[in-house]
């Protein structure tokens, strides 16, 4: 149990509401802007956020809009902050929103929590920063706050510490919204946060000098700020070489939609095979897809790492003579049923391989048409599709992002 008293609460606090950081989804009394900041927030650093959160609150402004965005448009918003994952499922949760709570986010922690892409952290953060339900929201930045104020050595990676942790705030937070007429809960989880985000911070020796806990935090005392907190060492990366097939006929570009299910799913990349292909192997691999290559040349080295794995690359551009139907339609899966479709991206060509490709009544057509086959694109077109950041060497090697 955490020995902080009223008193360290009240200095939080107060140091807390003299400097707390301006951020766009802060203080708005929008419940949905702490909803869609915590989900951005996963993984990503604040600074990186700010932007990504602006520009999606003025496309996107309410659940229902999120709900109804096509799947295209929501992956292009959302790219370059990585975890796609997140994305569809805040359009799950619009939906789920607009079908059983009238649109809006439920003010109750176990209703949150039943909604996709929602855990006990952001569930906590919603409960607690916009209705003031005195809950816990325990992030990476609150556990390492409250392993060196208690001078806890527990594994802060396992479910059990960071279960652990949350019943010792849960306790606090109940105490003294009973006890004192100045506590916000809102406020003392925002507070917690932000001490662990700027002052305890997670890498390099914290600012103990700058802490308004300093007096009471055992760490500090028994001088193990840099021993604790105590994670365990996360499992090493998979390495999986990858090789590009760049295929070009001039100005355009062959681009593919990845699954939608899987890493990066839904999101459109540059052909890719599996392993480290010789020149040779690359120009076998595009004539098997239909294309006749005139010329092959090699392109730089890139490489992502993703949570689990890493992608080592490299690329061959096969520049072929001209696309024609008929190539596009032989190299596209399911190929003796491929179709052209319209592109509603101005010069883009989109193929779509199956031949039922119209949309059931109430269904995404983005999210239908869009399943298999590939697109073509000129450089101005690249910028209505969403394209990974694993791929950003050769999107910078070609310029085809404007800057």
């Amino acid at each position: 149990m955490s020995h902080l008293n009223p008193n360290d609460t009240a200095a939080l606090l107060c140091w807390y509401r003299e400097n707390k950081r301006q951020l766009p989804w802060r203080d708005t009394g929008n419940p949905e802007d702490v909803w869609i900041s915590e989900i951005m927030l996963q993984q990503t650093r604040v600074e990186a956020v700010k932007a990504y959160f602006t520009r999606f609150r003025s496309a996107l402004p309410t659940a229902a809009s999120i709900a109804s965005c096509p799947d295209d448009t929501l992956m292009k918003l959302w790219e370059g902050l990585g975890y796609y994952s997140r994305a569809r499922n805040l359009k799950k949760c619009a939906a789920v929103l607009l079908e059983k709570h009238e649109g809006q986010l439920p003010r109750d922690y176990h209703a949150l929590r039943a909604l996709p892409g929602i855990g006990p952290y952001t569930a906590g953060a919603i409960a607690s920063i916009a209705y003031g339900l005195p809950v816990p929201a325990v992030d990476g930045n609150v556990l390492r706050v409250w392993a060196r104020l208690n001078a806890r050595t527990d594994d802060i990676a396992a479910v059990q510490t960071r279960n652990s942790f949350s019943s010792e705030i849960e306790a606090l937070i109940l105490e003294a919204d009973q006890s004192s007429a100045d506590f916000s809960v809102s406020d003392f989880n925002q507070a917690l946060m932000e001490l662990g985000a700027v002052v305890c911070v997670p890498n390099g020796a914290p600012l103990c000098p700058l802490c308004p806990l300093r007096s009471s935090c055992r760490a500090y005392a028994e001088e193990k700020t840099e021993s604790i907190p105590f994670r365990s060492p996360k499992k090493p990366r998979r390495i999986e070489p990858r090789t590009l097939l760049i295929i070009r006929d001039g100005e355009r570009f062959l681009l593919q939609k990845r699954p939608p299910q899987g890493l990066l799913a839904g999101l459109y990349e540059f052909p890719g095979i599996s392993g480290v292909l010789t020149e040779t192997e690359a120009l076998t691999a595009v004539r098997a897809l239909g294309f006749s290559p005139v010329h092959i040349q090699a392109l730089p080295e890139g490489k992502h790492i993703f949570t689990h794995i890493e992608w080592h690359m490299s690329a061959w551009e096969i520049q072929v003579a001209e696309f024609s139907d008929a190539d596009i339609r032989n190299s596209s899966p399911r190929a003796d049923t491929s179709a052209y479709n319209p592109s509603p991206y101005g010069t883009a060509q989109r193929i779509s391989s199956d031949p039922e490709d119209k949309p059931a009544a109430g269904t995404d057509t983005a999210s239908k048409t869009d399943e298999a086959g590939y697109i073509l694109i000129r450089k101005a077109d690249l910028q209505h599709f969403a394209v990974p950041s694993a791929f950003r060497t050769w999107i910078n090697w070609y310029a085809l992002k404007e800057k």
